[in-house]
C-alpha cells in the first residue's frame, strides 16, 4: 500500500502513497491500527460534517457497550484534560462550551491583537535577521503564535517558556500508537499544565482582567458557566491547536516556497493571505483526523459497524484531484481552495482567522521591503511523528 506512518521516507513525502490509496478505494482497512483509512476529499469533508460520527463515544456509550478498553488509570490526568475540550466533546456538551468560548473569543479580540501580532512578527524577524540567519522554526515560527496565545490568556511573560514543552508533550499522544514512555510523558505535562491554569484561574477570579481567561470566567448562557476543568481544557487546546497548526505551516510553507523558487519570486504581498492557505493546503500541517463511528455508515460499497475508527486522511484530501484542478502544482494564486485543514463541521478550528493572520504576519514580515531574500542552509529533516508532521528545523541565511 505504501502507507506507513513510522517509515521516514513516507513521512518526508506521503502524497505518492495517498495517490495509491485513492486509485484503492474510497474507504481501506488498515490493520496496524484497526483504523479505516479515508482518502478521498468529498467523502473526508462529507464525515467531518456526518454527525453519525464523533470525537468521542462516551457520552453515548461506556467503553465495555462501545467493544473498547478503557485507558489504564494512570493516563487518567490526560483524558480528563483532553476529553474536556472542545476538540473531543460532542453535543449537546460542545455546543454549550463553544457557545462560551465563543462570547469570550470573538472576531473582535482577533482584531484586536493584529498590531501587536504584526509588531511581534517584525521583530522575531528583526532578530533572525540581526544574526545573519539562524533556524527558522525556533526563532521565528515557534515564538510568534505562543507569545500570541500566552498573551491572549494572560500568560505572564515570565512563565512563557514553560508553555512550548507542555504542549509537545500532550500533542504526542495524538501519534499513532503511542509508547509508554510518550503517554508517561503526556501525563506528567497534563499534570503540570493544569495545576498552573488552576493556579492563574484563581487569580483571575481575584483580580479579573481583559485576558480570555478573565473572559471564560464571566461567560455565561442560560446554561450555566464553564466548569473549571472545561476552562482548563479549552486553554490548553488553545495553546495545542493554537501554534502547532501555524507553527508547522511556517516552516513547512518555507521548505515548499525554496522548493519553488519560480513560485517565491512572484510571490504577490497583496494576496498572501490567498499564498498562506495554499502552502496549507498543498502540505497539510496535521495529515489525519480520527473519528469513532457511532452508528453503521456507508461508504461506497463499504459498510463501516458501530464502534469501528475511520481515520481522516486530510493530506490525501487536499490533493485530491477530483476536487482540486492540478493538487499537485503549487499555486499561490489558486482561487477556488476549500482545503480542509482547519477541519469541517461542528468542529471547525475555532482559532482559524487568528492562525491566517499570523501567518500572513510571519510571512509578510519575512518578505517585506528591506529585508533580504531568504536562502536554505541545508535540507531539512523531518521529526518523528506523521499525524501532526512537521520539520525538526529550517536552517536559513540572508
Amino acid at each position: 500500500m505504501g502507507f506507513d506512518p513510522w517509515d521516514a521516507a513516507f513521512v518526508a513525502d506521503p502524497y505518492p502513497a495517498y495517490r495509491e490509496l485513492r486509485e484503492q478505494g474510497r474507504a481501506l482497512w488498515w490493520e496496524a491500527t484497526g483504523q479505516w483509512l479515508v482518502p478521498h476529499y468529498a467523502d473526508v469533508s462529507a464525515l467531518l460534517r456526518d454527525r453519525r460520527l464523533g470525537r468521542t463515544y462516551l457520552h453515548r456509550f461506556s467503553h465495555e457497550e462501545f467493544g473498547r478498553e478503557a485507558p489504564p488509570p494512570e493516563h487518567e490526568p490526560f483524558h480528563v484534560l483532553n476529553g474536556n475540550g472542545l476538540l473531543d466533546l460532542e453535543d449537546p456538551a460542545h455546543a454549550r462550551v463553544r457557545r462560551l468560548v465563543s462570547k469570550a473569543f470573538t472576531p473582535r479580540t482577533v482584531e484586536q491583537l493584529a498590531p501587536a501580532v504584526e509588531r511581534l512578527a517584525r521583530d522575531l524577524v528583526g532578530q533572525l535577521l540581526a544574526d545573519g540567519g539562524g533556524d527558522l522554526l525556533t526563532v521565528v515560527a515557534e515564538p510568534l503564535p505562543v507569545a500570541v496565545i500566552a498573551e491572549l490568556l494572560g500568560v505572564p511573560e515570565a512563565d512563557r517558556a514553560l508553555l512550548r514543552p507542555w504542549s509537545a508533550d500532550i500533542c504526542g499522544m495524538f501519534e499513532l500508537r503511542p509508547d509508554e514512555e510518550t503517554a508517561q510523558r503526556a501525563v506528567r505535562a497534563s499534570v503540570e499544565f493544569s495545576a498552573y491554569l488552576r493556579e492563574l484561574i484563581a487569580e483571575r477570579r481575584k483580580e479579573p482582567g481583559e485576558d480570555l481567561i478573565s473572559g471564560l470566567i464571566a461567560a455565561h448562557d442560560e446554561e450555566g458557566r464553564l466548569s473549571e476543568q472545561e476552562m482548563i481544557s479549552t486553554c490548553v487546546l488553545l495553546l495545542n491547536a493554537g501554534h502547532e497548526a501555524t507553527v508547522n505551516t511556517t516552516v513547512n510553507g518555507w521548505w515548499t516556497l525554496f522548493r519553488h523558487p519560480e513560485q517565491l519570486a512572484s510571490l504577490d504581498l497583496e494576496k498572501l493571505s490567498t499564498a498562506v492557505d495554499e502552502l496549507m493546503r498543498y502540505d497539510t500541517p496535521l495529515q489525519m483526523f480520527e473519528r469513532w463511528v457511532l452508528d453503521d455508515i456507508r461508504i461506497g460499497d463499504t459498510v463501516i459497524p458501530r464502534g469501528a475508527e475511520v481515520a481522516l486522511l486530510f493530506g490525501s484530501a487536499n490533493r485530491d484531484p477530483a476536487r482540486f484542478e492540478q493538487p499537485d502544482v503549487l499555486d499561490l494564486v489558486r482561487a477556488d481552495n476549500p482545503h480542509l485543514s482547519f477541519g469541517a463541521g461542528i468542529h471547525y478550528c475555532l482559532g482559524a482567522p487568528l492562525a491566517r493572520r499570523e501567518l500572513t504576519a510571519s510571512f509578510g514580515a519575512l518578505l517585506a521591503d528591506g529585508v533580504p531574500p531568504l536562502k536554505l542552509v541545508r535540507e531539512p529533516r523531518w521529526r518523528e511523528g506523521y499525524v501532526i508532521r512537521g520539520l525538526d528545523e529550517l536552517l536559513v541565511e540572508f
